[in-house]
């Protein structure tokens, strides 16, 4: 009888239950943002239009952080999780035909919105603009887009003269073949989107980003991102941080003759040269940098090896090959004792994989096995040797046998060999390359001065915060696969994520600001994700009356109120008591 009386079943309720969910803090946000004011600002509707692109792009930005759907599936995702309570927009309304003449509309103004929401949003949440990390990702597309094509480059130079096209004036990112990657089988489609991330202890913010075309690499992404920052964000500060294939003394150049600088880590091959030349006289010094692992197991007792970097610098000047220009510089040589004993393991494992499938090869050869001739031989040793580093301590040829040969080489039962397979093994290769295990290279034209190389080297290290900011965008947002009618509307909804993007990491961002000093750890290490999720089955009531529609808030759970009070938000019943209106007398 105790436990029949902690629950009882009751009769059928009349009331109807809607999954405000996580619009409970998104929509809140987007206020603060600003949104819907800026993209307005930007993009006046027609006056006899129903409903303003601001409106409609806020709730379409909201709908893919609720839950990633498609375009034609707005409208019953709207009248599922009760958007028109806070949005004012009947779902019937959210036809794939206003969502797309608002992407059209968005697109003719993206770079310039996209830049006044940063700018708003670096006043509003106090987010300096004075360091980016940089780092492009690619975004696969499934479907022809046969009127998809290559366009005019964001930057164009006629002698002193700089164009920087954006807006209208520039045609969308090219869909078409890029370089194939792990996630990116030979002859995928594809653009990439560069994003300029802003990282402090409150880690990652997404502040700004372009399209890149699929056939384009890093230089040319970092040269246009470069000119668009200038054009609409105006920085009069600015050092970018950005990897190995953005570098080139060009990039270095156009930021230095703006007052500006860079942090970038550079091809090894580019630098080993100087490397040798100075290594008897380099000073190293431990760096203080200790990735969240390593200070785990200095904090802990862990019989896990305790790895650590060495850092030591040279002092360089760098020239550009077109320009003859030169620029002072420093470079920082980088030793990481856990990555000499990757790059061995790494490599070790390669040799022993194509040594193994030599050996395989020397013998099916010599048996005259299926596939041994020699335009077979060849094809599978380019599948073998092709994007491996260790295949140049590699080198093999088919050697054609005369008569007697073929007798002393063949096996008892098989036909006679027409050649014998060879290979060689440059060990000495090998033990050259050990040398430089380890070992990696950073430039930066920070004046010595103003940082110190071990602090430059803590903040280039924060790389790996714009790299999780780019899985992400492939992640919770789910920006791939895009399918969508036009070239200009995918470009517009990919800017459109990106602001989608800043605002899941300023929840973060804001959460953790709110965490005291003395908390613990995993307080201040809250996810978005985790904050979204807690909201996932929160829902509100609507009981059907003679007068019309009467909502009900349901009771925040203890958790939820905690995040609602952390944040700084109203709860969703004050929202919807600001919004709606009061029941007639």
């Amino acid at each position: 009888m105790v436990g029949m009386s902690l629950a009882w079943y009751g009769n059928q309720t009349e009331s109807e239950s809607c999954r405000l969910g996580s619009l409970a803090l998104i929509f809140p946000l987007l206020e603060r943002m600003n949104v819907v004011d800026i993209i307005n600002r930007h993009l006046p509707a027609d006056r006899q239009a129903e409903y303003d692109y601001g409106t409609t792009l806020s709730l379409l930005m909201a709908a893919r952080l609720y839950h990633p759907t498609a375009l034609s599936n707005v409208a019953q995702w709207a009248e599922d999780s009760g958007v028109a309570l806070l949005w004012d927009m009947p779902p019937e309304k959210l036809n794939d035909d206003r969502l797309g003449r608002a992407l059209d509309a968005f697109f003719l103004q993206r770079h310039s919105i996209l830049a006044s929401i940063s700018l708003h949003v670096a006043r509003e949440f106090d987010v300096p603009l004075r360091e980016l990390h940089y780092d492009p990702t690619h975004i696969l597309f499934e479907g022809a887009y046969e009127n998809a094509s290559p366009r005019k480059g964001v930057i164009e130079r006629e002698g002193q003269k700089l164009t920087v096209r954006s807006d209208d004036q520039l045609a969308p990112a090219h869909i078409t073949k890029g370089r194939a990657t792990d996630d990116a089988p030979r002859g995928s489609r594809m653009i990439h989107v560069g994003l300029a991330t802003h990282v402090d202890k409150y880690g990652p913010i997404p502040m700004f980003g372009h399209t890149i075309d699929g056939n384009q690499n890093g230089r040319t992404a970092i040269d246009e991102q470069f000119g668009l920052l200038r054009k609409h964000l105006r920085p009069t500060e600015l050092t970018t941080i950005s990897d190995r294939g953005t570098f080139s003394v060009g990039h270095l150049q156009r930021l230095s003759a703006e007052g500006f600088h860079a942090i970038c880590s550079v091809p090894w091959g580019d630098f080993k040269e100087l490397f040798d030349e100075t290594f008897e006289s380099l000073n190293w010094k431990k760096a203080s940098y200790l990735s969240q692992e390593q200070q785990r197991r200095r904090s802990q007792t862990s019989s896990l090896p305790l790895e650590h970097y060495e850092l030591a610098v040279v002092r360089h000047e760098l020239t550009n090959n077109q320009s003859k220009e030169k620029i002072g510089c420093r470079v920082i040589f980088v030793y990481s004792s856990a990555d000499e004993k990757v790059s061995r393991q790494q490599r070790d494992k390669q040799i022993a994989r194509i040594t193994e499938e030599l050996e395989k090869t020397v013998k099916n050869v010599a048996r005259r096995g299926p596939h041994s001739d020699p335009d077979a031989v060849s094809r599978r040793m380019n599948r073998l040797l092709a994007r491996r580093d260790a295949a140049r301590y590699f080198s093999w040829q088919m050697v054609k046998l005369i008569k007697k040969e073929q007798k002393l080489s063949s096996e008892q039962g098989s036909r006679l060999p027409t050649h014998r397979f060879e290979y060689t093994f440059d060990k000495a290769a090998v033990l050259e390359d050990q040398k430089y295990d380890g070992y990696s290279a950073i430039v930066t034209t920070v004046p010595r001065n103003k940082q110190s190389a071990d602090a430059l080297f803590t903040r280039f290290k924060q790389q790996t915060y714009s790299e999780q900011v780019n899985r992400s965008f492939k992640g919770p947002l789910a920006v791939r696969p895009v399918f969508l009618h036009t070239p200009e509307r995918v470009e517009a909804l990919v800017f459109l994520l990106i602001v989608s993007l800043m605002l899941y990491y300023l929840l973060q961002r804001i959460y953790r600001q709110s965490i005291p000093d003395n908390a613990p750890e995993k307080d201040h290490r809250t996810t978005a994700r985790t904050i979204l999720q807690a909201f996932s089955n929160y829902c509100i009531l609507i009981q059907r009356t003679r007068l019309g529609r009467e909502v009900r808030p349901t009771r925040l759970t203890s958790r939820q109120r905690a995040i609602v009070n952390q944040l700084g938000f109203k709860t969703p019943a004050q929202i919807l008591k600001n919004r709606l209106p009061r029941p007639p007398t």
